[in-house]
């Protein structure tokens, strides 16, 4: 990868796109439309914010926000409830001794996100869950994260109101930092995560995965640990006309993270690692075909970019690909689908990943 191919520049901020009455429908049918007690427009009604610093006393992007005491015992009655719906369907009986212990709000990107810390009155374990404004980008990048990757997640719509889980992990920059030189780490298996994560993002048209936008995951195993990569920002699925973009390797916030990669892998096995995922994503898509065949129907209805952006990707994606169908698609959601068929076409007309279009590697 040379230098100047590395994407360094900010992401322009995307413009919130509204959710279709289509997208609206699905998100009825599979429970993720939820009546909430709290919305994000309430949460922004609140009186004062103060700046929160971390562990070691270092400013963060985020504030605590304060509300007024008459609201406050109702709205973090609410927003204790909407845990309850994300964690046990509602069942508020079995989260009767947690309680609200803080808000933070973030003005950073564009999402601008609650924070809502929720702590365990007998334990004081705590965990956390944001409240953001329902984008319809995001919405498909969380489904299709959920239906074409390793991990599930939960989350929830009201109208204009977004309901996210914690996603738990390392942030990627803090693992670049603190853990890449880590010995108790097998570099194999760092690497060989890379890679798949470089492949989902690349399928799915999931952009901007810069460091601070994925999480490590790390799970002792019998032998050695194990490590999972997951996305964490969804905002940029489907919206930009470069084809890079779509692939975390190129990114200069990523660049150890590469180096690293190359050093611990030979280019055969990351092609290995790399059709390992392409299989597995596959498998996923077969699974979930009912469930993901109406998202796809529905996500190639909506405008999700300007025509001069799917224009210029798709002819990327020919070019990248040597299959000119993708000069045929006029919608992202129409590329994203057609991303998955060509891994079909892929995996069953070439023995040799090295020979085979598309390897990135």
């Amino acid at each position: 990868m040379e230098a100047d191919e590395l994407l360094s520049a900010p992401t322009p901020k995307k413009p919130s796109l509204p959710v279709s009455t289509g997208l609206r429908g699905y998100l009825m049918r599979y429970r993720r439309e939820r009546e909430l007690p709290v919305t994000y427009e309430q949460m922004r009604d609140f009186q004062e914010a103060i700046p929160l610093t971390d562990a070691a006393g270092r400013p963060t992007l985020w504030d605590t926000v304060i509300y007024r005491a008459d609201e406050m015992a109702g709205l973090y009655e609410g927003l204790k409830r909407i845990y309850a719906l994300l964690k046990v369907d509602g069942d508020f009986s079995v989260v009767r001794h947690l309680y609200v212990d803080r808000v933070d709000f973030c003005s950073f990107g564009n999402s601008t996100p609650f924070r809502v810390r929720v702590v365990n009155a007998y334990n004081d374990n705590q965990d956390y869950f944001y409240l953001k404004r329902a984008d319809a980008s995001r919405i498909y990048g969380l489904e299709l994260e959920h239906l074409l990757s390793p991990n599930r997640l939960n989350y929830l719509t009201h109208g204009t109101t977004l309901v996210e889980e914690h996603i738990a992990g390392i942030p990627g920059d803090v693992f670049i930092e603190r853990w890449l030189a880590n010995r108790e780490l097998k570099p194999i298996r760092v690497a060989k995560e890379l890679v798949k994560f470089n492949e989902r993002c690349f399928v799915r048209l999931l952009g901007d995965m810069r460091s601070y936008n994925f999480v490590f995951v790390i799970t002792p195993d019998f032998e050695e640990s194990q490590v999972r990569i997951r996305a964490m920002d969804f905002d940029q699925q489907s919206y930009n006309a470069r084809k890079n973009f779509y692939l975390p390797q190129f990114f200069k916030e990523n660049a150890p993270l590469v180096a690293y990669c190359t050093k611990h892998l030979h280019v055969q096995t990351a092609l290995q690692y790399q059709r390992e995922e392409q299989t597995l994503i596959l498998q996923r898509a077969e699974l979930a075909a009912v469930r993901l065949g109406h998202l796809l129907e529905q996500m190639a209805q909506d405008p999700l970019a300007p025509e001069e952006k799917v224009h210029a990707l798709r002819a990327s994606l020919a070019e990248h690909y040597e299959r000119p169908q993708y000069l045929a698609c006029a919608t992202m959601g129409e590329l994203v689908r057609e991303n998955l068929a060509t891994l079909r076409h892929v995996l069953t007309t070439h023995g040799d990943p090295a020979k085979a279009p598309g390897a990135v590697v």
